[in-house]
């Protein structure tokens, strides 16, 4: 079968009408071939389910030859649109619409865009592909307006990537109704990266920046060590400030390793956009 539009007889009716609303919006068209107000919609009702690509199916009834199913489903006019979901008619219109107004219905029973996107992130997630669940799980946090289940989601591939201070920042925005035992278990995973974080390297090298904010040297191998560590925010601060004072510092050994870092992040990051933009200011 078409995964888009399908047509639909009495004998596929329980497959195609009930079963599938049972895993997807089903929108059932009634039409036939003497109603010309049908042949105005019928393009209309194709070009959505062909541009919603599967995300509903579009089950097309031939009014005259299925006179028994139009009855069944309490159909008196054509066109008739009706909305199935879990087995039932949830919502519809008679006669032609403006395609603006079947889409406000459509938009009511589909997923989100960002909904979409977290399940593809979820697929990769479980195949521990977590560079490309990454970008997905960043656009569906921002387009959702940061709701908390994909947070929380997006939290623990951050922290799974060691990524600590971004996890942090994300984890710090849930709001305390929210706060439940899977946000209290990403808290202690965030702590113990913490504290996992600071080895007697880092820990040696911050101190002897600290007593030398102008050691360079110090500075570069603590960029190095906090990049390993998936620092990547600290470890650019870091670069950009001796790149501030020596572009070419240790013979361009510091520029190429805050390009490298940059590229690392991956596209529409927004670390990486944000340093992108203060080496950009530096050079030009």
């Amino acid at each position: 079968m078409n995964d888009c539009i399908v047509e639909v007889t009495a004998e596929s009716a329980q497959q195609l009408l009930i079963d599938e609303s049972m895993k997807r919006p089903v929108v059932v068209d009634f039409w036939a071939d003497w109603c010309e107000p049908c042949k105005q919609l019928m393009p209309v009702m194709e070009k959505l389910a062909n541009e919603y690509a599967g995300q509903f199916l579009l089950a097309k009834v031939n009014a005259d030859s299925e006179q028994m199913l139009a009855a069944q489903l309490g159909v008196r006019s054509l066109p008739t649109v009706m909305v199935l979901k879990d087995g039932q008619p949830v919502d519809g219109f008679a006669g032609v619409q403006p395609e603006s107004e079947i889409r406000e219905i459509l938009d009511k029973y589909l997923p989100k865009p960002w909904d979409i996107k977290l399940q593809q992130a979820q697929a990769l997630v479980s195949e521990n592909r977590l560079d490309e669940a990454m970008p997905l799980l960043r656009q569906a946090y921002s387009e959702s307006s940061e709701r908390e289940d994909i947070a929380k989601q997006f939290a623990a591939v951050l922290l799974e990537q060691n990524r600590i201070a971004e996890a942090e920042t994300v984890l710090g925005k849930i709001l305390l109704a929210d706060q439940d035992s899977d946000y209290q278990q990403l808290m202690a995973q965030l702590e113990l990266k913490q504290q996992a974080a600071e080895s007697p390297e880092i820990k040696a090298l911050q101190q002897a920046l600290e007593a030398d904010p102008e050691d360079f040297d110090s500075a570069y191998q603590l960029a190095v060590q906090y990049s390993q560590n998936h620092r990547s925010e600290e470890a650019l601060e870091l670069l950009l400030n001796i790149l501030r004072s020596d572009i070419n510092y240790a013979d361009g050994a510091a520029r190429q390793a805050f390009l490298d870092m940059v590229k690392s992040l991956g596209p529409g990051d927004p670390v990486a956009a944000r340093y992108q933009r203060k080496l950009m200011t530096l050079l030009y």
